[in-house]
């Protein structure tokens, strides 16, 4: 007799039990495992997965791969169950998120230009008067507001569907922690037959992404990443990445504006800059009366002078705006023509009387999210709130509806992750990588699995605690 969802289910003489409700990646509602897995749940057991798992832990440590903020920086978390892509499922996600930063950064040239958008009624102009993100020395420099590396956020949802919750192009993070267990999983499931992706060219597409932003059009600046140090969270992400891009990294103390150009302290002399990938936590030039940040007293000059490109562009956050997000449908339409292929979960601009009201009559079954916050920060899932809290919540709205939106809820996917040496349902997204590299749109050969730390949660966020899964994309 099979095994149904909510009843263990034999993988490799380990027990599993899934969430019903809940589309599990690796097996399916009667228990059974779905062939992707088949070989790769053939090669475990109970004793192999608490070795897998330890061995991996000790070399990323060995590595230093680490995340957080100095005073409590810990090993990253990677699970050593892999996610497994097939190839066509890929293809698909490719079509729709190359399309989907197509139009994102049509958007940002139109939103700091002529903003036909608005005109064309597409996107209420208040959004963009209301816009945190917005920034406005970028109306005077001469080089387009472009997003090269976006990582949206994709969950799939009971129905095995995916949607994106958010689009993350000011500075997505995660690239280089992708596949930092690969090694390790690679060599401890050699036999289950599966061949993913090499994820090495991710570098060479991110390393053109910065050449081909060159202000002088060459195509073979002088370029440096621009990081906060030791300080930041990602400390080890942008290590790696200086180190797999072979460009120096900087703080603002090394940079040095001079008659339009950008000088940089490199390796005991001084280099020009050209592009400056930013990885730093500052995402603004200007502050309110247009006076300039301590970031922005050092680029804008390079930059009104033509000689400094960034990546990603300052401003491009008008396009994270969760607001904006809502119309994302919209904007696939109005700027390419085309229906949308990946489309958003359901979203609501509680700015728009209609929505606010069908919301508010609707607290405790729908997601609520503050329209200028990253990171899982703040999120109200109405169906797991007390009725007194959706009190407070359906008051701040009412006071500043501008300031939320809300989505439909989505029951995130599972994938089985180990725990105490065997597996358990973790609720899980994706973030996927696509580049633009000039006029040209790519997705990167690797993928960011997220799963929650504790079971039945719904936010993945590493800040709030969540690991992450190597993700295999099987083809070539």
């Amino acid at each position: 007799m099979e095994a149904s969802a909510n009843r263990p289910a034999p993988a490799g003489g380990l027990s599993y039990t899934g969430d019903p409700g809940t589309f599990d990646e690796v097996f399916t509602p009667d228990g059974n495992v779905r062939p992707l897995y088949a070989g790769l749940l053939a090669e475990m057991d109970a004793g192999r997965l608490g070795e897998i798992q330890a061995e991996m832990q000790v070399e990323l440590a060995e590595r230093g791969v680490e995340f957080g903020p100095p005073h409590s920086r810990a090993p990253f978390g990677v699970d050593a169950f892999p996610r497994i892509f097939p190839a066509g499922l890929w293809a698909d996600l490719e079509k729709g998120l190359t399309q989907r930063v197509k139009a994102l950064n049509a958007f940002l040239d139109d939103v700091y230009t002529n903003r036909r958008v608005v005109e064309a009624g597409v996107l209420p102009a208040r959004i963009l008067d209301e816009a945190m993100h917005y920034e406005p020395l970028m109306e005077k420099v001469d080089l387009p507001v472009v997003a090269q590396v976006a990582g949206p956020d994709l969950v799939r949802g009971a129905d095995g569907e995916f949607s994106v919750l958010e689009d993350n192009l000011r500075t997505p993070s995660g690239l280089a922690y992708a596949s930092v267990g690969r090694p390790v999983l690679e060599k401890a499931y050699a036999g289950a037959g599966l061949d993913p992706r090499p994820y090495e060219s991710t570098f060479d597409l991110l390393g053109r992404a910065i050449r081909a932003a060159d202000p002088s059009g060459q195509g073979d600046p002088s370029a440096a990443l621009l990081t906060d140090g030791p300080i930041s969270s990602a400390w080890f992400e942008h290590q790696e990445l200086g180190r797999r891009l072979g460009i120096p990294l900087v703080s603002p103390g090394d940079l040095h504006p001079t008659g339009g150009v950008l000088m940089a302290d490199v390796d005991g002399g001084q280099r020009e800059i050209r592009v400056l990938y930013n990885r730093s936590s500052t995402e603004r030039l200007t502050l309110p009366g247009d006076r300039l940040t301590p970031v922005g007293e050092l680029l804008a000059g390079p930059m009104l002078a033509g000689n400094l490109a960034v990546v990603n562009s300052f401003g491009t956050g008008v396009a994270d705006d969760k607001a904006v997000h809502c119309y994302v449908d919209e904007l696939i339409s109005f700027y390419l023509d085309e229906e949308p292929l990946l489309t958003n979960a359901k979203s609501y601009d509680l700015g728009n009387p209609e929505h606010r009201e069908m919301v508010l009559a609707r607290l405790d079954e729908v997601v609520v999210k503050p329209r200028w916050t990253f990171g899982g920060q703040d999120i109200v899932i109405g169906p797991r709130t007390p009725a007194d809290q959706l009190e407070k919540l359906a008051s701040a709205i009412r006071r500043s509806p501008e300031r939320f939106i809300a989505q439909e809820m989505v029951m995130l996917s599972t994938h089985p992750t180990i725990f105490g040496g065997t597996l358990s349902p973790r609720h899980i997204d994706l973030r996927p990588y696509v580049l633009t590299i000039g006029n040209e749109v790519q997705v990167a050969p690797e993928a960011l699995t997220r799963f929650a730390r504790n079971a039945g949660e719904m936010i993945v966020s590493s800040a709030r605690g969540g690991g992450a899964k190597d993700t295999w994309i099987l083809g070539t």
